[in-house]
């Protein structure tokens, strides 16, 4: 963030210190390069970024996996702009997923590895990189990185955010460096400040960037009442993994079905507090409301005559089963765990009904907007700019994803796993267990049902995914698992039922 702008935001807010803007992680760095060089044929355009929480690839209407689910703006979106169909997070996490978005870094590089860690000094988030080139910028809603507070962070002129997870009713939001109790839902207020901010908040003069970041859908559901019941009726079609049979499980590794009976399993989900099918018709009604936002957002733009110009994105934060393999939640390395939504709009640039075949990660998002903001990208960024994929002009790509999610003592149940996925298959590798890794064959068994880990016939494709692997964890500085520090055994909060049981067998 350059100085002026520093100057100008901290007048706007009222504050007497830089050192808010800082945030209490003390991450305020500058980048690296104040001259940034235009991309040659890239017209910098304005852009919004829309990300939700824990919105799994397929729960959208015209994806036609739940029957009853109605989301006319997100397809909308793919309708009149690209479906990136094979979507995915490098962590399927809350807190390392959104570092990834707005580092371009991968969890073990940008150091964020589960929801508690703080992130570490020196961060430079690609917001600031927009501002240095004459960019304003604004961001509204769940930031959850670096602790539980809600201070501004750098990068943004605009800022509106709660801390941790937040709540669903009467938020108290953190507007510009100022706490003030809002009354009403959350994702309605968040999108009124946002079109707010869009219409009468920024100078018509400059370029923008919008970062809405939704609380929804995170659990514990709660849909705007308005749509409360809206599936009160409706019919659940359980996925057939969801089943407790032998033949589900078999060549599986044991703690999967084992974690059928925890906090994040259907057999005691919540403890015991949640019914499982209201849980999944809850999920779908609070995900009408992010729905909602998108077209509001998607009207102000028409109405400002900025619809056609403007980059337009949409993404989940990370996925969320709901029974596959008996369990709920995300973190595995499970297509319904890793895989997201995304979505793009801009007429001048996307061809009506594009779809995206090539496999991209929220890693892409930062060297995306960078690009269509004319920008250079920094060579630190792990990820690749997805605009020629949009535009229909990228003819080589990369073969295979990564994906990594570290142990956490709130949530035992779920091991450490790295994991490689190319366009057929997916190898999952698992630390700190004494257990079977998992090989699927993505084209003949989509919902990973079939373990091939010790299949004769792929015997050598394991060594050869293996060894791919642990190269690529190299190359990126990934070797060492990450220590946190103790923050107290929280197993009495997570035991499963029976747990004594469960040990002594």
């Amino acid at each position: 963030m350059s100085g002026t702008n520093r100057r100008e935001f901290l007048r706007a807010a009222g504050m007497a210190t830089a050192a808010v803007m800082a945030g209490v992680t003390g991450c305020a760095a500058q980048p690296q390069s104040t001259k940034l060089e235009s991309v040659a044929g890239i017209k910098p355009r304005n852009v919004v970024f829309i990300l939700s929480d824990d919105h799994r690839y397929d729960f959208m209407g015209f994806m036609r996996k739940v029957k009853f689910l109605e989301t006319p703006n997100m397809d909308r979106m793919a309708r009149e702009g690209a479906h990136l169909k094979n979507a995915f997070v490098t962590t399927a996490l809350c807190s390392p997923s959104r570092a990834s978005v707005l580092t371009g870094k991968l969890s073990h590089r940008h150091g964020v590895v589960d929801n508690n860690t703080d992130i570490p000094k020196g961060t430079v988030f690609f917001p600031q990189y927009l501002q240095q080139a004459g960019y304003q910028t604004a961001f509204l809603g769940k930031w959850h990185m670096g602790g539980e507070t809600d201070q501004p962070r750098p990068g943004f002129d605009k800022w509106v955010s709660f801390r941790g997870q937040g709540v669903y009713m009467d938020p108290l939001l953190n507007i510009d460096g100022k706490q003030q109790k809002v009354r009403g839902y959350v994702t309605d207020i968040l999108t009124d400040l946002a079109v707010e901010w869009l219409e009468k908040g920024r100078d018509t003069g400059k370029p923008f960037f919008l970062y809405l970041s939704h609380k929804a859908v995170h659990a514990e559901f709660t849909p705007a009442p308005r749509h409360k019941g809206r599936y009160a009726d409706a019919e659940v079609e359980w996925p057939a993994s969801m089943a407790d049979t032998e033949d589900n499980y078999k060549g599986k590794p044991r703690w999967v079905r084992e974690q059928r009976n925890s906090w994040h399993g259907v057999d005691y989900a919540y403890h015991g507090q949640m019914d499982i099918r209201e849980f999944y018709k809850q999920y779908c009604e609070t995900l009408l409301g992010v729905d909602d936002s998108i077209g509001r957002v998607l009207k102000c733009l028409e109405e400002l005559g900025l619809d056609r110009s403007t980059l337009v994105m949409y993404m989940g934060d990370n996925g969320f089963l709901l029974g596959e393999h008996g369990l709920i939640d995300k973190r595995c390395a499970y297509e319904e765990s890793m895989r997201v939504p995304m979505l793009a709009r801009c007429p001048e640039l996307i061809a009506a009904g594009t779809k995206v075949e090539k496999m991209v990660q929220n890693i892409d998002i930062a060297p995306t907007v960078l690009e269509a903001a004319g920008l250079k990208i920094p060579a630190e960024m792990d990820g690749i700019s997805i605009l020629n994929l949009l535009r229909g002009r990228q003819e080589t790509w990369r073969d295979a994803i990564f994906y990594e999610y570290y142990w956490e003592r709130n949530f035992p149940q779920t091991p450490t796993v790295h994991a490689i996925r190319t366009d057929r298959y997916k190898y999952m590798h698992y630390h700190g267990i004494w257990d079977a890794d998992e090989l699927y064959d993505l084209h003949n068994d989509p919902t990973e049902m079939n373990n091939l880990i010790d299949d004769p016939d792929h015997k050598e494709l394991v060594k050869q995914l293996n060894k791919r692997l642990f190269d690529w964890l190299e190359k990126t500085d990934g070797m060492l698992i990450p220590l946190r520090r103790d923050s107290g055994n929280q197993m009495n909060k997570q035991k499963p039922k029976e747990l004594l049981v469960t040990i002594a067998d």
